[in-house]
């Protein structure tokens, strides 16, 4: 038993040891290029698959889509979740520039195992909107949240286009599905979003509302969502 627990302190050390080292790789340029590419594939390798995809009249509906390519759930006798990605909003003039953002999360158990899966979150109505602006906010605890139904035809809520919800979704070997995320902690990521904006520590208000132009490294993904949300609006169009 000593000798169990001996391991497992061990591998949690490591895995410690490692997300420092992943924390001080990303603090460079390239890598958030990188993650904006990655998010940008996520999004339209999910949307290509209409049995998999969002569903039109949500996609149509949201006022924002964060994107977290490859994030990392651990379990050694404790679970969490850890990623890093991008998240935009709706303006006037289209999709604004991506807001670097950082999740964290974990929940208590006996478990030993690791995971890494993508993750879309679909901001719905103006409050869903207002708590990605803040500093940090927690899915579940400060902003409703529940697994978002999946198929480009599938039905929503009626009320769906007047809730303040977060609609969940994760990908994982292929399968594309609503997943549970209360208790995970969502907030801006400083140190990327200066790399992003050449230096400057933009706000989440002013680059979500349109503020701050969007940088050249941002155009893989608003290329991408712009595509996506014209089509799904077209198709809503069309069948009412």
């Amino acid at each position: 038993m000593k000798a169990t627990k001996y391991i497992l302190a061990l591998i949690t050390m490591a895995l410690l040891s490692a997300s420092l080292t992943w924390a001080d790789d990303d603090k460079n340029e390239s890598d958030i290029n990188k993650r904006i590419d990655k998010s940008a594939a996520v999004l339209q390798e999910v949307m290509a698959t209409p049995d998999h995809a969002i569903p039109d009249k949500i996609l149509d509906s949201a006022n924002c889509i964060a994107v977290i390519p490859s994030l990392v759930k651990i379990a050694v006798g404790f679970g969490g979740e850890h990623g890093k990605g991008v998240a935009t909003c709706r303006t006037q003039h289209g999709w604004s520039a991506p807001l670097p953002i950082d999740i964290t999360g974990g929940s208590w158990g006996l478990q030993l195992g690791g995971q890494a899966i993508d993750l879309v979150m679909v901001f719905m109505g103006h409050g869903g909107m207002e708590h990605l602006m803040s500093d940090h906010f927690k899915v579940g605890g400060d902003a409703s949240a529940a697994a978002g139904p999946v198929g480009r035809d599938a039905a929503a809520d009626t009320d769906i286009k007047m809730s303040d919800k977060i609609l969940t979704y994760s990908r994982a070997r292929g399968l594309f599905a609503g997943v549970d995320l209360s208790g995970t902690v969502v907030k801006q990521d400083k140190d990327e979003t200066r790399l992003l904006f050449a230096g400057k520590l933009n706000s989440p208000d002013a680059i979500l509302t349109g503020k701050v132009p969007a940088p050249a490294a941002s155009e893989p993904l608003l290329s991408v969502l712009r595509k996506v949300s014209e089509e799904a609006h077209g198709r809503e169009t069309a069948s009412r």
